[in-house]
């Protein structure tokens, strides 16, 4: 990934003052609203993006009474077909790769001349810090016309989530490359899962705008804003998810960060920048 331009840290720093927090909670409550505006700004939306709804079990846009029925509507199972061999991990999201590699005594790539703190990362984590310090990881990056539902790497049984208040940050390429941290700055939650190949944890981060996190256990859980780290932690019975399995949404567009514990051997061809589908195989765990 190429080094932060006059133009990155301008348009990074130019949001830095604004009220994150206020004015997504505003997005959040307007995203909502059903109207006989709503269809106009749906058409015009995925105009401007070019979102392509051939992919929908609903492909008519005046349908939707809500944007955001719009931006988190559900694809046809065929349209993304899931890695299936047996060791193959799958791509978690429809978006582009912002960065993949080896966690390195902990520490994990942001952009070229940056990396950030994976104990952080995790909010303090340290038994999940040291079980992943030195594993793999890949960051994808879902823009606004991608599908935004998250989908499981590989089967596993979740045994934690930890909610992390923070700030909400644009999570552009941009900013990616200008602010240090970033992701350890923002609103994230983590979802920790036992799998047959280690630790996997998959961390949803927030972002200005991205007016809310869910998963599917859970239901919604950003807003509201809390003003402290909490955790919830699930027995071994509770709740096991296959590969390909929805595991959350953003209820607009964000990054989600694959952490693995073990030896992975990602895809050779692949590299920042990469465009990816939910389910594409991505690489191999041994």
């Amino acid at each position: 990934m190429q080094s932060a331009s006059a133009i990155d840290w301008l348009k990074t720093y130019a949001l830095y003052p604004l009220p994150h927090h206020a004015l997504t909670r505003v997005v959040y409550w307007m995203t909502r609203q059903e109207s006989s505006l709503t269809p106009k700004a749906i058409a015009r939306f995925a105009k401007a993006f070019d979102v392509d709804m051939d992919d929908a079990v609903n492909p008519d846009l005046a349908s939707y009474s809500t944007f955001n029925a719009f931006f988190t509507r559900a694809l046809k199972p065929e349209a993304r077909p899931i890695a299936s061999g047996i060791n193959e991990i799958a791509s978690p999201a429809d978006g582009r790769i912002s960065a993949v590699g080896d966690i390195d005594e902990a520490r994990v790539f942001q952009a070229k001349g940056r990396d950030y703190s994976l104990l952080s990362l995790l909010g303090g984590d340290s038994a999940a810090t040291e079980r992943l310090g030195n594993g793999r990881f890949t960051t994808i990056y879902l823009s606004p016309r991608d599908y935004h539902r998250l989908h499981m790497p590989l089967a596993g049984r979740l045994i934690k989530q930890t909610h992390v208040p923070g700030r909400l940050f644009s999570v552009g390429p941009h900013t990616v490359r200008a602010l240090p941290d970033l992701f350890t700055r923002n609103e994230r939650v983590i979802a920790q899962f036992e799998t047959e190949h280690g630790l996997m944890a998959l961390v949803l981060v927030g972002a200005m705008n991205v007016a809310a996190i869910e998963t599917v256990w859970d239901g919604l859980v950003t807003p509201p804003q809390r003003a402290s780290l909490s955790h919830k932690t699930y027995d071994a019975n509770d709740i096991t998810l296959d590969r390909g399995d929805e595991m959350g949404r953003f209820n607009m567009g964000s990054t989600i960060i694959v952490l693995l514990e073990n030896a992975a051997s990602w895809r050779v061809d692949m590299q920042s920048g990469d465009a990816v589908r939910m389910g594409q195989f991505l690489g191999q765990v041994s």
